[in-house]
């Protein structure tokens, strides 16, 4: 079978948190990135982080980490919005000749290695699968077939994939709780989050 690529894009501009940055947000004891790359290593796919030009502290959060599997591409257009990272991500997997890429947002910290691996036995190389939560709202991650590789090396600005996923088949994943679905893009959410889940 052919592999499927992991990307973790973390080169956008954490400016609604300003001036703390999300991605630093401790969360199990490590910075969220760090803690994220990690879990997605534990998939035992390769990985991909996408990092800014401009936020050392994201690359000195995930220093020491010596898995071969994880590759760090920074991103000279970064400001340009979630499109630059996923553009990277998927002309890498086009070079790898992979079967998929599965897109894990940085700042989602109920996710889970078990999430990961649920997705990844479930995709089919032909749609895109996409995670819910427990009450099928759409969130993430989710999985891009090779086929879609062009039109995500296409894509230009801030929205990400969504014009895709509106035009293409696909495949719903329902993960437990809330998982697919909590994305902390505020210090007044994060708050919610920490006393809500206590971490």
């Amino acid at each position: 079978m052919p592999e499927i690529l992991l990307l973790i894009p973390a080169a956008g501009a954490s400016s609604r948190m300003a001036p703390r940055d999300k991605l630093l947000e401790p969360v199990d004891g490590l910075p969220l990135l760090r803690r994220q790359v990690l879990m997605a290593l534990q998939t035992r796919c390769d990985l991909s982080v996408t990092l800014p030009p401009d936020r050392p502290a994201r690359r000195a959060a995930l220093a020491g980490i010596t898995d071969q599997r994880l590759h760090l591409q920074e991103v000279p257009d970064a400001a340009e919005g979630l499109a630059a990272s996923i553009r990277r991500g998927a002309d890498w997997a086009a070079r790898r000749r992979a079967g998929g890429l599965m897109v894990v947002l940085a700042d989602m910290p109920d996710l889970e290695v078990s999430d990961l691996k649920m997705m990844l036995q479930a995709f089919d190389f032909k749609n895109i699968y996409r995670a819910t939560d427990a009450d099928g709202k759409a969130g993430h991650p989710v999985i891009f077939p090779a086929s879609l590789f062009p039109a995500l090396k296409r894509l230009t600005g801030d929205q990400g994939a969504r014009d895709i996923l509106r035009a293409e088949p696909v495949m719903q994943v329902m993960l437990p709780g809330t998982h697919a679905t909590t994305d902390l893009d505020t210090p007044e959410a994060w708050a919610a989050w920490r006393a809500g889940s206590g971490r």
